[in-house]
C-alpha cells in the first residue's frame, strides 16, 4: 500500500498569512501589539509553518521546504526578540541590528521571488509584496520613520492576506477536485 501525503503548500500558506496579517495590523497601528501576535508567531507561524516545510521535504518540494522551514524560523526567532528581554535573557536589539536582521530576511524573500517568477501570479504578489514589507521594515528601523513602518504594515495585511487566498483556494480546489478560485 502506498503512502499518500496531504499536500503542505495551504497550510504553510495559511499560517503565514495569517500571522503576518496581524502583525501588520499592529505594524500599520491599527492594532497593539499584544499576547495575540506573540502566540501566533510561535504556533502557527512557527511551529505550524515548520511543520509544512518539513512534510513539503518529504513531498520532493525544494521550493516549498525552503520557503516554509526559514519563515517558520522567522517567527521563531521573532518571538525571541520580542519576548527574552522581557524575561532577562537577553538585552533589547539595538534598532540598527533589527534594521539589518530584517532585510537579510528581504534578501532571502528576493531569492526566493526570483526561484519562482515563472510560478503562478498570486504566489509572485505574495513574494514581491513580502520583498517590499521587509525592505521597508528595515527602512524604518534604520530612520525612526513611522509612515514607513505604516507602510509597511499596510502592505503587509495585503501580501499576509495574499497568502491566505492561495492556500485557501489549494484547498477549495483540492477538495472539490476542480478549479474554483484564479491563482
Amino acid at each position: 500500500m502506498e503512502l499518500k501525503l496531504a499536500n503542505p503548500t495551504p497550510l504553510g500558506l495559511i499560517s503565514f498569512g495569517l500571522t503576518t496579517v496581524l502583525l501588520s495590523f499592529a505594524n500599520a497601528g491599527l492594532i497593539a501589539n499584544e499576547a495575540a501576535i506573540l502566540a501566533m508567531a510561535f504556533f502557527l507561524g512557527g511551529v505550524a509553518q515548520t511543520f509544512a516545510g518539513i512534510m513539503e521535504f518529504f513531498k520532493g518540494n525544494t521550493f516549498g521546504c525552503a520557503a516554509f522551514t526559514a519563515f517558520g524560523a522567522f517567527w521563531l526567532s521573532l518571538f525571541g526578540i520580542m519576548v527574552l528581554p522581557s524575561l532577562g535573557w537577553a538585552k533589547t536589539e539595538d534598532l540598527n541590528v533589527l534594521g539589518v536582521w530584517i532585510g537579510l530576511w528581504g534578501v532571502y524573500a528576493f531569492l526566493l521571488l526570483l526561484a519562482i517568477l515563472k510560478g503562478g501570479r498570486v504566489l509572485t504578489f505574495v513574494f514581491v509584496t513580502l520583498v517590499i514589507v521587509f525592505w521597508s521594515i528595515s527602512a524604518f528601523y534604520f530612520t525612526g520613520i513611522t509612515a514607513i513602518l505604516t507602510f509597511a504594515g499596510y502592505l503587509g495585511i495585503i501580501c499576509g492576506g495574499s497568502a491566505f487566498y492561495l492556500g485557501a483556494a489549494i484547498v477549495l480546489d483540492e477538495t472539490a477536485g476542480k478549479k474554483i478560485l484564479p491563482y
